[in-house]
């Protein structure tokens, strides 16, 4: 776990199998079962076809850092821990999701680096993805 404060999600009927994985401490990715489109942000139609018939598959949990940026300075509860890493992370499986990059200094953190999926916990247990550089 981080040290980065971990808000609780607000969740929604779109959103809510994704986040029952994550306390359970897995990815899970909507899929468009007509055209195949890989989904992110979960939603109820697919933004390519606008097809509503929806599954979730279980992602491998690995991308690549596409980009980021190293914040100096934040308000609370931020503050504390700065500096600290945002990032785009490009999954194996397509979307690029906005997270942050931990287990390492933020020096470190390079384009293209290959990254993994890690959980830190919420107060009421839900599991806030974040990626830490892959061995």
């Amino acid at each position: 776990m981080s040290e980065l404060p971990a808000p609780e999600p607000v969740t929604t009927l779109e959103t809510e199998p994704f986040w029952r994985a994550t306390a359970e401490g897995r990815l899970v990715l909507p899929r468009c079962d007509s055209c195949g489109t890989v989904i992110w942000y979960p939603r109820r139609f697919c933004p390519e076809c606008h097809r509503s018939s929806i599954s979730w598959f279980e992602a491998s949990g690995q991308g690549t850092v596409y980009s980021f940026t190293v914040v100096r300075q934040a308000p609370e509860p931020w503050r504390k821990v700065v500096p600290y890493v945002i990032a785009q992370v490009e999954l194996d499986e397509g979307p690029r999701v906005l997270t942050n990059i931990v287990g390492c200094d933020p020096g470190d953190v390079t384009i293209g680096q290959p990254v993994e999926v890690v959980f830190d916990r919420s107060a009421s247990g839900h599991g806030i993805p974040r990626f830490r550089p892959r061995p």
